[in-house]
């Protein structure tokens, strides 16, 4: 047991993929679920990666090391959903089940296409998703200088459970 924590009321509804919108930067994205049917876009999305967005060794750097990777999160008991520009994906946001009945949440969106507002949405769509498949708790990890994604898991009622390591535990109540 981890004595992690969460809140006692839940989260707001969030709302379900498959949705569209226009980012901040006037380009369309769709937000849709992910069953692995777009696993080899995916690894060229994350060898697309500069080696500064990455945070806590992920994702991975070579191409073998992420196709390991995306098998473990694209497992059945994970939930994905992916933003898609053009016919390609540019972000992705994940729910991978832990062994306390909880999942742990993790988001990746291309430098190109930060400040946008589509974190934000993928987020949404990814919390909305889970709420629909039974998802209850939520938790994650950020680093503690990375201060406009701790505002963001904020503004989605995340709040923090754990402070006391150099990075921040956060949590969310589904359901």
């Amino acid at each position: 047991m981890t004595g992690r924590t969460y809140p006692d009321d839940a989260a707001d509804p969030f709302p379900e993929p498959p949705l569209s919108f226009t980012d901040g930067e006037g380009r369309e994205i769709r937000i849709e679920e992910s069953g692995g049917d777009d696993f080899d876009a995916l690894v060229e999305m994350y060898g697309q990666f500069d080696p500064a967005d990455r945070a806590q060794g992920i994702p991975p750097v070579k191409e073998e090391a992420i196709s390991k990777w995306l098998d473990t999160l694209l497992s059945e008991e994970s939930l994905n959903v992916v933003a898609v520009h053009e016919g390609a994906p540019i972000g992705h946001a994940i729910l991978v089940p832990d062994r306390e009945e909880a999942f742990e949440l993790a988001v990746f969106v291309l430098g190109d296409y930060q400040s946008a507002g589509i974190g934000t949405e993928l987020l949404q769509a990814l919390l909305g998703h889970g709420r629909a498949g039974g998802v209850e708790q939520v938790w994650l990890t950020v680093e503690r200088w990375n201060e406009p994604a701790i505002a963001l898991y904020e503004k989605l009622g995340f709040e923090t459970s754990n402070a006391e390591s150099f990075e921040l535990e956060m949590s969310i109540r589904l359901a």
